[in-house]
């Protein structure tokens, strides 16, 4: 499915107000919630994502280191959340249901040691248990895989909304 190209806007101003007061580029800020409450320039790509969701299930997003993934990871989880004030000016504002708040299990393979074979096994368990625990769940199995699957249905049957799984840094 194609997917139609798009206006990038700088939200809520011009590169300067009308005092010509400049806004701080938001070089290495990687939380929306940061750049948004620090008024950064913030390019809007918020449109394509709502449009991106909208369109299909699960997305591979393969780009350079310093790109933008953990930014975009971020920004989707406060959109699942529904973290609706920091969408404001937004162009996805008008168009998503903030009364549907999904859950969100958040991977980051950001940190860790991975040159042991075992590292990543661990990593994904450490972060998964602490999943659970925020969680309030009991893990049922001692499996990895298992558990993951158990949180998720949990989460969905919890809230009544599908949980969103996303994974950040899986290039480290």
């Amino acid at each position: 499915m194609p997917i139609e190209p798009i206006q990038l806007t700088v939200s809520v101003a011009a590169a300067y107000s009308n005092r010509m007061e400049k806004r701080m580029l938001p070089i290495g800020m990687t939380s929306l919630r940061k750049i948004r409450r620090e008024d950064c320039y913030y390019v809007d790509k918020t449109d394509l994502l709502r449009r991106l969701v909208e369109g299909g299930q699960h997305y591979f997003l393969s780009r350079p280191r310093r790109f933008g993934k953990t930014l975009l990871v971020d920004t989707l989880q406060e959109l699942f959340e529904g973290s609706e004030e920091l969408f404001r000016g937004l162009a996805v504002h008008g168009k998503w249901d903030w009364s549907a708040r999904h859950p969100v299990v958040r991977l980051d393979f950001g940190g860790g040691d991975f040159g042991d074979p075992d590292g990543v096994r661990e990593e994904a368990e450490s972060q998964l248990k602490a999943a659970e625990r925020l969680a309030g769940i009991e893990p049922g199995s001692a499996r990895v895989s298992i558990r993951f699957r158990e949180l998720i249905a949990a989460l969905h049957e919890r809230t009544g909304q599908r949980a969103v799984v996303l994974v950040d840094e899986y290039d480290k």
